[in-house]
This record gives C-alpha cells, sequence and structure tokens, in this order.
C-alpha cells in the first residue's frame, strides 16, 4: 500500500469455511490484506486457491449454509462489514464495491434488456428517477465504449458479443461510482484481443475515477501489466505479497517461483521446455497444520511437514510465508 494512505478496505485474518456432508472445508485461512484508494492489487493462484471465495466473502455474498466466516476482520472506509445490518449491507453492495464477475453471459439476466439491468441499480442505491437513470445508464454505456448507448439499452444480453457483453458488466459495477471495484477474472473466456480491450479500457477508467481495483486472475501476464501490488494465494492462504516489480524480479515463494516458470519468455531468455508444478492442489478439508505447499515443493524439510509458516517480511513491501530464502533474498 502507498505510504502514508489509508486503506479504503482493511481485511485481518479472515477465515471461511464450508460445512458439507462430508465435513468442514477450510477454504480461506487467516488471509489479511488492505487497498489504498486508486490503488489496483491483483490477486493470483491457481484454480481452488481461494481467491474467489476471499472476495465473495467481503461482500457477504456466498451462500450461508454452507458457507460461513468464523473469524477475523473486514472494514470498509473503517467501518465493521461483519457487523452491518442487511440494509447496509445491500447499500454496500453495489454501491461502494462493485462486482465484475466471471462470466458475463451467466451473470446478466436473459430475460431482461441490459437498459433494464443497469436502470434498477441505479434507481435502487442512487433513487434516481426512471427517466435520470435512463440518461445516466446511456452514459455508462458509453464510458466502457459501447457505440449507440441509448439504442442499446433496449437489447437484450444475447444481442451482445462476448467482449459487448463484458463491457456491460463493468458498466453494472461502475453504476453507483463504487469506491472499490473487485473484478473477477472479467477477461477468461475473451479471445487476447478483447482482453486486451478490456484491460486498456480498466486502466482508463482507473485513472479517470480514481477507484481501488481489486483484480483477481491466474494470468501473471495481466498482473505485470496493471497491478501496484500482487498477493499470491494458494491452498486458501496468501503466501506472497509484494509490490509487482519486486515479485517479478525477486520472488521468494517455492510456489511463486513455479508459477513464474510456466510463463513462456519472448526473449529468449529461456531455451528449456515450460516447466509443470507437479502433484496436486492440497486437501482444504483440514484445518491447516502445516505448509499448504510442502507436498509439492523442491524445498521442503521437516519443519514445514509439522508448521505453517507465518507472513514474514523480507524487504519493504515484501512478505512471504515460507521458511526457506531462495539465494537472491535479501
Amino acid at each position: 500500500m502507498p505510504d502514508g494512505a489509508e486503506p479504503i478496505l482493511d481485511v485481518s485474518d479472515l477465515k471461511t469455511i464450508f460445512r458439507t456432508r462430508d465435513g468442514e472445508v477450510h477454504a480461506v485461512n487467516n488471509v489479511s490484506f488492505s487497498v489504498a484508494p486508486g490503488e489496483l492489487v491483483g490477486v493470483v493462484g491457481e484454480s481452488g486457491s481461494g481467491k474467489s471465495v476471499t472476495m465473495m466473502s467481503l461482500m457477504g455474498l456466498l451462500p450461508s449454509p454452507p458457507a460461513e466466516i468464523v473469524g477475523g476482520d473486514i472494514r470498509f472506509d473503517n467501518e465493521d462489514v461483519r457487523k452491518m445490518n442487511p440494509t447496509r449491507l445491500r447499500a454496500l453492495r453495489g454501491g461502494d464495491i462493485g462486482f465484475i464477475f466471471q462470466d458475463p453471459m451467466t451473470s446478466l439476466n436473459p430475460v431482461f434488456t441490459v437498459g433494464y439491468q443497469l436502470i434498477e441499480p441505479l434507481r435502487i442505491h442512487l433513487g434516481l428517477s426512471k427517466k435520470q437513470a435512463r440518461i445516466r445508464a446511456a452514459e455508462l454505456l458509453a464510458l466502457v465504449g459501447i457505440p449507440d448507448a441509448s439504442k442499446r439499452l433496449s437489447d437484450y444480453p444475447h444481442q451482445f458479443s462476448g467482449g459487448m457483453r463484458q463491457r456491460v458488466m463493468i458498466a453494472i459495477a461502475l453504476a453507483c461510482d463504487p469506491k472499490v471495484l473487485i473484478a473477477d477474472e472479467p477477461t477468461t473466456a475473451l479471445d487476447v484481443t478483447i482482453q486486451a480491450q478490456i484491460l486498456e479500457l480498466i486502466k482508463g477508467l482507473r485513472q479517470k475515477l480514481g477507484m481501488a481495483i481489486i483484480w483477481i486472475t491466474h494470468d501473471l501476464g495481466v498482473v505485470a501489466e496493471i497491478a501496484d501490488r500482487v498477493l499470491v494465494m494458494y491452498g486458501g492462504q496468501v503466501v506472497e505479497h509484494a509490490l509487482v516489480k519486486d515479485l517479478f524480479a525477486r520472488p521468494q515463494h517455492p510456489y511463486t517461483r513455479a508459477l513464474l516458470e510456466t510463463l513462456p519468455r519472448v526473449d529468449g531468455a529461456r531455451e528449456e521446455r515450460l516447466r509443470s508444478i507437479e502433484g496436486q492442489p492440497p486437501n482444504l478439508s483440514a484445518h491447516p497444520s502445516s505448509c499448504p505447499f510442502a507436498p509439492r515443493c523442491g524445498h521442503v524439510h521437516d519443519r514445514c511437514r509439522s508448521e505453517n509458516p507465518a507472513r514474514r517480511m523480507v524487504s519493504a513491501g515484501h512478505d512471504v510465508a515460507c521458511f526457506w530464502s531462495p539465494p537472491n533474498a535479501g
């Protein structure tokens, strides 16, 4: 987080479990992070690492049961989110915090026009009249680069391309001028050309509107392009946190280093075949009492199998949850 900046969102020791017939699933384990106004924080990790569950926990979007937040603090603009009543929580969702979901085809309601889905949050959260909300909805579609915005309000989601549907989702998330925007892999289902357009759109909107953004992805290339700081998640935990330039220059956790080694290099610096990460993601049915990456780690020792390492600082703004120190540490 920038020096001296007060966080708009501050999360401390968040724990979320799912109670199932087969027992408890420890999906989020002691996750802590903060985001300052205007900052873009990337959250990376493979599928099942806890990225989306963490962010949906913040918003109260997980079905309860089976999900339950069993520990930790969530503060938005210094207000305790876990103590909010249902009315305040609804105002937070879609109002103060916007959310862009991964698949716009399933996130948009196919039986309502795009205009209706934009106008409703404007009327609910901002109290606009129907006429005012329609004008604002057209402005939002134009803001995200949809031509003939006023006419397109009457169209249904299936009448938009995949990239245009994602732009509509961004417009809905921005409808009430949120202070924080959470984007859950919003470019995953799009081809590379449309991905590039969406990334440029987000960068432009961030500069224009000054909101904080949390960008969830498994794509380190996207993180390198847009993020200020990065959280690397594995097994429901943050295993490394750093400024984006430090993470790529001096990765400290074996999992982060393994992720980076799976990336192709266009500069010819790596001549050998791309590596894969051997083994399977951890079983989250037991409370973590050891390092979750230990079974797949090339630097594992006995302590890793009997103790779950806490995050420790390795340099200013860079911390890691690991007992091992790489040769470039310091």
